[in-house]
């Protein structure tokens, strides 16, 4: 089981590093009026977020065996999982957010964008907290 979480833990890594990136890029599309530019950005955009959908597969299948393996104790590994689906909520808006950037169609500012940028940070630390601490 320790190679299944150290691999389940390289791939979380990963894909938050995807999550943490894609963000920023957006805000530079925010921000961006050159078509050249555009294109460039939304083309890094599009490979990144792929890439770190194929990096999320493997790390909640991981989960899910380690889940099985260790089995489902504790309200700390309630509030994990909880976390854990709205990072693939987190994930999937960020799909959607691409798609409106792609067909001209984004009403969001650079600005906002910033601040939708720490969410991950913010999920990442608290499911850290909660792996690590089992504060319950």
């Amino acid at each position: 089981m320790l190679w299944i979480k150290a691999f389940h833990i390289l791939f979380v890594v990963s894909w938050f590093a995807g999550l943490f990136y894609l963000p920023r890029i957006f805000v530079n599309l925010a921000q961006e009026t050159q078509p050249a530019a555009l294109e460039r950005l939304l083309g890094m955009a599009r490979r990144l977020y792929r890439f770190t959908t194929i990096l999320a597969v493997p790390a909640v299948l991981l989960g899910v065996w380690l889940w099985l393996g260790y089995g489902f104790r504790g309200g700390w590994l309630h509030a994990k999982l909880a976390l854990v689906l709205v990072t693939i909520g987190y994930h999937h808006a960020c799909g959607s957010l691409l798609r409106k950037f792609e067909a001209g169609q984004n009403r969001r500012s650079h600005r906002w964008f910033r601040y939708f940028n720490e969410a991950p940070v913010l999920l990442l630390l608290a499911i850290v907290i909660l792996v690590v601490v089992k504060p319950f």
